[in-house]
């Protein structure tokens, strides 16, 4: 049997013909017609017709040679409190704090622009790791049960969140929004031209200018970066996919320096940079306008990855008082799209005519000169020494969230256990809470 596709047109053109003899019935069903094709047309390019752009960053500590710490933030950054935040079963702990892991994955937002109102559903996964914040609220979330505390590392299957049905908005506005006196990392990536969206679920209906989410995991990022005893830093490519845009950073007591590394195109590639170098190497200036300069060289990177010159500002602003302002040495990298899409899957549906995702991986440093200075004031601290142990506990909280790590690699130059549990008593950073069995 032969099939015979018929388009509305097809059929406009037979209804025409057989009412030649009813000229009025001919217009009205030709209009009629044509109207519900301009009505279809509308709805099918309208449901896909938008556009997806999304940041974030993962963020990791290496020791000078190159391994990967398990740490977790006991310092953590400042978010409103509207947002959401997954608990320990059975309490009002929250999980983040608690999490030893290789990774924090920070401030993922993903904006949405489309001419018309419409839904769409984003689906998120985390193989690897747990989401541990997220606004608006979500409509389904999951994480894994494979989860071990205290020293040793917190190992996080399969996070998972699902926003459904989020409404788009057409309107550009931002009324309504939630506010909050604390926030520094959140409220900047507001600053785009973004559609408002909405989510609506059994609890709320919530406006916001993004999804935002956050997370932490265990996993290796494709950098390995190692520092010798003559300051020497070198970054090498353990990945598959080229390596672009690298910035080496070196802030200290209110001055700041970087330098770009050039492309590490292969695998095993290499690039290395002394801290020692003169000037022409470096990028050196007062923390003020270090800041500026190289706010304007990771803007310039974000936009050729594919983000607006808006979002990669706002990007900048939301992490400038961390990246840029933090004493330490970092490495700032953006990370492979094909790598993001098989860490982090992200699915659109409907699917957007066009879906950015930059990421920016952040590997914090801990150099010898670090280890061994903290191992000394401790030694002299347990000594007797008053001026080492002020020194010390000012040491520690200046190293930030990075300060438990920095402890660890210090005590590793001991086996004195009266050490470790003078170190650990002067400066009690707090134990992780236990989980789950």
């Amino acid at each position: 049997m032969k099939t015979t596709f018929r388009s509305p047109f097809a059929t406009c053109g037979a209804l025409l013909i057989r009412n030649a003899q009813h000229p009025t019935q001919t217009l009205i069903n030709a209009a009629l017609i044509i109207l519900a094709t301009v009505i279809i047309t509308h709805r099918c390019s309208a449901s896909t017709n938008y556009v997806a752009h999304e940041w974030g960053t993962f963020t990791s500590v290496q020791g000078s040679n190159g391994n990967l710490l398990p740490w977790r933030p006991i310092q953590l950054s400042e978010l409103p409190k509207f947002v959401y935040s997954s608990k320990i079963a059975g309490s009002e702990l929250l999980v983040k704090p608690s999490l030893i892991t290789y990774q924090r994955l920070e401030t993922p937002v993903i904006y949405f622009y489309s001419q018309d109102a419409m839904k769409v559903t984003a689906d998120v996964r985390f193989p690897q790791g747990l989401i541990t914040e997220w606004f608006p609220n979500v409509s389904e979330t999951s994480t894994g049960h494979s989860i071990t505390n205290g020293t040793n590392i917190t190992y996080v299957q399969e996070g998972h969140a699902v926003w459904r049905d989020i409404d788009i908005l057409g309107a550009h506005q931002d009324g309504g929004l939630p506010r909050d006196t604390v926030g520094s990392h959140y409220f900047a990536a507001r600053a785009t031209d973004a559609n408002l969206i909405r989510a609506t679920t059994t609890n709320a209906t919530e406006l916001e200018k993004f999804i935002f989410y956050r997370g932490a995991g265990n996993f290796k990022t494709p950098l390995r970066v190692t520092v010798d005893g003559n300051n020497v830093v070198s970054v090498e490519n353990t990945g598959d996919q080229p390596l672009a845009h690298l910035f080496l950073l070196n802030i200290h007591d209110g001055t700041g320096a970087f330098a770009m590394l050039d492309e590490l195109t292969s695998s095993n590639s290499v690039r290395s940079q002394s801290l020692n170098d003169t000037a022409e190497h470096w990028n050196r200036f007062d923390l003020a306008r270090f800041q500026t300069e190289l706010g304007a060289q990771v803007q310039i990177a974000l936009t050729s990855a594919g983000l607006n010159p808006d979002e990669a500002q706002a990007m900048v602003n939301t992490w400038r008082d961390s990246w840029f302002t933090e004493d330490g040495v970092r490495v700032l990298y953006l990370l492979p799209r094909q790598w993001t899409d098989g860490i982090l899957p992200l699915t659109l549906t409907p699917q957007p005519t066009e879906l950015t995702r930059v990421m920016v991986g952040r590997a914090e440093i801990i150099t010898p000169q670090v280890e061994t200075r903290l191992f000394q004031l401790l030694s002299a601290a347990q000594a007797g020494d008053t001026d080492a142990q002020t020194k010390a506990v000012s040491e520690f909280k200046h190293l930030g969230r990075f300060s438990e790590p920095a402890l660890q690699l210090a005590l590793s130059h001991t086996n004195y256990t009266s050490l470790v549990n003078f170190s650990y008593q002067l400066l009690r950073p707090p134990q992780p809470a236990s989980i789950f069995e």
